[in-house]
């Protein structure tokens, strides 16, 4: 079955088969969304869990998806191989830390005096939204990335690769759609709405998808900087959203078991697929 998706995506174009698969990601966080038609609220235990599996595989995917083909395309030896994947982690994980300053938004388990970035007066469900979807821009971008790469034929980058990316990133995104949903729900918003909320948070990952394998299509010496850029950008994410979110309670036992099965997931996909 495997066999038979790698061929299917590889009769498409890098930036159709990086929008199909970022498509497949968005769809995949409206059908987390979706779960609010049948049900008002989720328990905070399995949705603890369910973030902490979120983080898993974004912290697995940053190092087996972006970072070590990041690391063995690069020319040169000792060090100076590992430069541009330093460079661009670091540069990956600024960006997110200036949006993050810039952009105001409300994780998921905060109270409305805890937002973040530039002080407003928006409402809470719209920086839940921004919340979610500063999280979804290094996913969509690293998809798109390795996709281009592959595409390019680069050393250390593979359709396989990409698409097991592309599925552990759905995969954890179905989660994210429950999490912006419910709560959204619980606050009293009626369903049809707070599912809106919920899938459109993840509609910058296509956006994101194209333009990262677009931008390696055209400038191929940028891929190693791209995919840690993305890498660092994630794991910025991680520790400064989703794990915090995870700590705030006392579910923390399970949400660290999920973060390790998301890991597991992920490794497993990139391993058995890249």
């Amino acid at each position: 079955m495997m066999d038979s998706l790698l061929t299917w995506i590889e009769q498409f174009s890098p930036v159709q088969s990086a929008l199909i698969a970022t498509l497949f990601t968005w769809l995949v966080t409206a059908a987390g969304a979706s779960l609010v038609f049948f049900f008002k609220e989720m328990k905070r235990s399995t949705l603890d869990g369910m973030l902490g599996f979120t983080g898993g595989v974004m912290v697995a995917a940053s190092f087996w998806s972006l970072l070590a083909p990041a690391i063995e395309m690069s020319e040169g030896e000792g060090f100076a191989r590992a430069i541009p994947s330093a460079v661009g982690f670091f540069v990956g994980a600024l960006f997110l830390y200036l949006l993050d300053k810039w952009l105001p938004h409300l994780h998921i388990n905060f109270k409305p005096d805890e937002a973040e970035g530039m002080p407003t007066k928006w409402h809470r469900t719209t920086l839940l939204v921004l919340a979610i979807t500063l999280h979804n821009i290094p996913e969509g971008l690293a998809v798109g990335v390795l996709f281009g790469g592959a595409a390019a034929g680069l050393e250390g980058a593979s359709i396989g690769a990409a698409v097991a990316l592309a599925i552990g990133i759905g995969i954890q995104n179905f989660p994210e759609g429950i999490a912006v949903s419910m709560p959204l729900r619980r606050h009293g918003m009626s369903r049809r709405k707070a599912f809106m909320y919920g899938q459109l948070s993840a509609i910058v990952e296509p956006i994101a998808g194209v333009l990262g394998a677009v931008l390696v299509l055209q400038m191929q010496p940028i891929l190693p900087y791209a995919l840690s850029f993305a890498a660092g950008a994630m794991i910025y994410v991680v520790v400064e959203e989703v794990i915090p979110e995870t700590q705030r309670d006392k579910y923390t036992d399970i949400a660290t078991m999920g973060f390790i099965g998301g890991f597991i997931v992920m490794m497993l996909l990139d391993v058995g697929l890249g």
